[in-house]
């Protein structure tokens, strides 16, 4: 008889895999076909010439079944120095957006309902009394940036033309091209000047009867250097009111006050372009802002409820956990308690702070502290840099790279950098209470 034929005649039947599991609290439907694909997997081995391989059947169902009960989503620690990590989630949320979502999320609220009146009222309230207040405008809140951009031009741009520079018509994360998305809102979009220069006469030159606004876009995740220009915004403004037309200015980030102290600069404040004379601003929650993932669209009053009355706005608005952990971020700002938005104060964390954390933790694992430059990140700020101090480690009997495939695969999970063979540990993004979490998933990685 063939070896492959005893080898399948071996494998266990699924009930005999089912009893040996026990009693489980999971469904017997999802244990039975998990036990299936672990036996099914045994002999895909055997096809291939494998044999029976480790672990057997009664194991591997048991794992597949674990692997169920873990969350997919979970928290790591970031030790990467790249502050808004776009996929590590961009911007971490206040303790007082944190607590206000565990408030009103898992619970009735009066998102829509007011209290007062005693009948139905708007969402918008919730962020929109603090956003004019702080920006001394109105505005209200979409689910993202792009879905912000996207909605103002659908009202609008859409059926006549959108003139922008060519130089700003860029792409953003996972290969979305702004003009792409523009597009699909309706509009025409009329490239003006070259990549690296617009003039305004590049602007007026392009004006006929088919343009409906002017836009400004913010150029996400590039910079051009040397022979390049824009026109000021307050020139921008001042021709789109010559012409009557509404100036649109996507700024991404969402800073709602001046970085400059902290090096970041090019960061123009939303409430800066507003007085400038924009029309409309978007922008997002979730980067300089410092909250959740929203977009918000803030300026002429107008011009706001126009997009409010779009149909589409109902499909792009937020939900009440945005708006929870939005209206605490904002009354943050408002208050000026900064160093509670947790994206703000490890932006204006100084490097002596940086570097006290840092020796502790090198003490602890036998590196060294080094100079550095953390990121900002998220997107619009790609070249921003912050001077930082790291722990430099280098592993001993194992490689580097290995050290960091089981920090990514550890529990918690660190995100880490690598550089010329050694590994780096940026502080400043990591949280005051996950130093000790932190040193000891390195020393577990070590081993």
């Amino acid at each position: 008889m063939p070896a492959d034929v005893e080898l399948y005649r071996a494998l266990p039947s699924v009930d005999e895999v089912l009893s040996a599991l026990g009693a489980l609290a999971v469904p017997h439907a999802l244990a039975r076909d998990e036990a299936r694909a672990a036996i099914e997997e045994m002999r895909g081995e055997i096809r291939a010439g494998r044999g029976l391989c480790a672990p057997d059947a009664v194991e591997r169902a048991r794992r597949r079944l674990e692997a169920w009960r873990r969350p997919s989503l979970r928290a790591v620690i970031n030790a990467s120095g790249v502050i808004l990590h776009t996929n590590l989630g961009r911007a971490p949320l206040a303790g007082a957006a944190v607590e206000a979502i565990a408030r009103t999320a898992g619970r009735y609220s009066n998102l829509e309902y007011d209290l007062a009146a005693g009948r139905r009222g708007r969402r918008d309230v919730h962020a929109g009394l603090l956003l004019e207040r702080i920006l001394g405008a109105p505005a209200i809140v979409v689910n993202n940036n792009a879905s912000a951009i996207y909605l103002v031009l659908h009202e609008l741009g859409a059926g006549g033309e959108t003139i922008v520079s060519r130089g700003e018509l860029i792409e953003i994360g996972d290969g979305f091209r702004i003009p792409e998305i523009l597009e699909r809102s309706g509009t025409k979009l009329r490239e003006v000047g070259a990549t690296n220069k617009t003039r305004l006469d590049d602007y007026r030159g392009a004006i006929g009867p088919e343009t409906k606004l002017l836009l400004r876009v913010h150029p996400s995740n590039f910079r051009i250097e040397g022979f390049a220009g824009r026109p000021e915004l307050v020139e921008l403004a001042r021709l789109a009111a010559e012409y009557d037309l509404p100036l649109v200015e996507d700024l991404g980030s969402g800073s709602l006050w001046d970085l400059g102290e902290q090096g970041i600069a090019d960061e123009p404040p939303v409430g800066a372009s507003l007085a400038a004379g924009v029309s409309l601003a978007t922008f997002s929650g979730d980067k300089l802002l410092g909250g959740p993932q929203a977009g918000i669209i803030a300026g002429r009053p107008e011009l706001v409820e126009r997009v409010r009355r779009n149909p589409l706005f109902r499909a792009l608005r937020a939900d009440k956990v945005i708006y929870a952990a939005l209206e605490a971020t904002l009354r943050e700002f408002l208050l000026e308690r900064y160093d509670e938005i947790p994206a703000l104060r490890m932006a204006r964390m100084s490097v002596e702070a940086i570097d006290a954390r840092a020796r502790a933790l090198s003490n602890k694992l036998g590196g060294e502290v080094i100079d550095g430059e953390s990121l900002l990140g998220g997107g619009s700020t790609p070249a921003q840099t912050l001077p930082t101090r790291l722990v430099r480690l280098r592993a001993e009997g194992v490689s580097t790279a290995a050290v960091e495939r089981r920090l990514r695969a550890g529990e918690p999970a660190v995100i880490a950098r690598v550089s010329e063979g050694a590994l780096l540990l940026d502080m400043r993004t990591v949280f005051e209470d996950q130093d000790e979490a932190l040193a000891a998933a390195v020393v577990a990685a070590k081993v």
